[in-house]
């Protein structure tokens, strides 16, 4: 009696996951571009850049999706400033919170709503929500899935190469040694999945003096364009050091990428014309000012 109830249970946990597995392919065949935004360390401004990349493009008039799969340490809702809570759009289906018309954000934490929340998980149930995140979520067709991966090469950036195997990584470092260190280690984890990887982004690239200009390097320089050249990847973009992206972070507004006379709003910019140029994009729907 116990084997035929085990079996049973096995088949209907074997059909869910059929069922699962189905709805993702679904999903994914609605989505154009997918981009996993990576880093091999925390504290290189990887959630921001994933952030000000789905805002940048969805004001260029792409419909954009940003998956938060960061599920021990969230940050992109308070990045964005979000308020609202996923809400029930079905059985089983929730729809994502809208930061504007065409952009779409999830997060454990607009699920949870609770921002203080510590979420101890081992790797399979961390792969089943990340998955959930595709398969029951009510996302719009997309142009573009930004993903925020925590840092690291673990169970998060793993699920993603292996659910959509079509993703392709960005990824993020700073310009000294210990950071680039860690970068190569997520540039091979890149190779092993046989995940594309898109670029390279040096973030952090120098801080520019208010008082004379000069540009000062805080944690070296070039240190990214060699690591580019010696792992034969792009490098995107380098970014340069800018306290209001901190400002603007802590206070969960976008207002910065207004602001055409900074420095870092003008690489950003030309950051992401090089990701569409990368990706084939063509003219987005409407064009705004980054």
């Amino acid at each position: 009696m116990n084997r035929d109830r085990t079996t049973v249970d096995e088949a209907r946990r074997q059909a869910r996951m059929d069922q699962q597995e189905l709805e993702i392919k679904e999903r994914l065949h609605h989505i154009r571009h997918k981009i996993m935004v990576m880093s091999g360390k925390g504290g290189v401004g990887k959630s921001s850049i994933a952030a000000y990349l789905a805002v940048s493009l969805s004001r260029r008039g792409w419909r954009v999706g940003l998956m938060d799969v960061d599920l021990h340490g969230p940050s992109i809702p308070r990045l964005l400033g979000l308020k609202g809570q996923a809400f029930a759009s079905g059985p089983g289906k929730a729809r994502p919170v809208k930061h504007q018309d065409n952009l779409e954000v999830i997060s454990i934490e607009v699920l949870t709503g609770d921002k203080d929340a510590a979420t101890i998980w081992r790797g399979p149930l961390k792969g089943g929500v990340i998955r959930q995140f595709i398969s029951d979520i009510d996302w719009m067709d997309l142009d573009f899935l930004v993903i925020d991966s925590p840092p690291g090469t673990g169970d998060e950036p793993l699920t993603v190469a292996q659910t959509i195997p079509e993703a392709k990584a960005l990824i993020v470092t700073t310009p000294q040694e210990v950071a680039l260190a860690d970068v190569r280690k997520s540039i091979n984890f890149c190779r092993q999945v046989h995940m594309d990887i898109l670029g390279l982004v040096e973030n952090m690239s120098g801080l520019t003096c208010p008082c004379c200009g000069h540009v000062i390097d805080l944690f070296k320089t070039r240190g990214g364009l060699l690591t580019a050249q010696k792992q034969n990847v792009r490098l995107l973009g380098r970014l340069p050091i800018e306290p209001e992206v901190v400002t603007s972070g802590d206070d969960g507004r976008v207002e910065i990428l207004d602001d055409e006379k900074l420095g870092f709003t003008i690489a950003f910019k030309e950051l992401v014309d090089e990701i569409e140029r990368l990706l084939g994009c063509g003219n987005a729907p409407v064009k705004h000012a980054v």
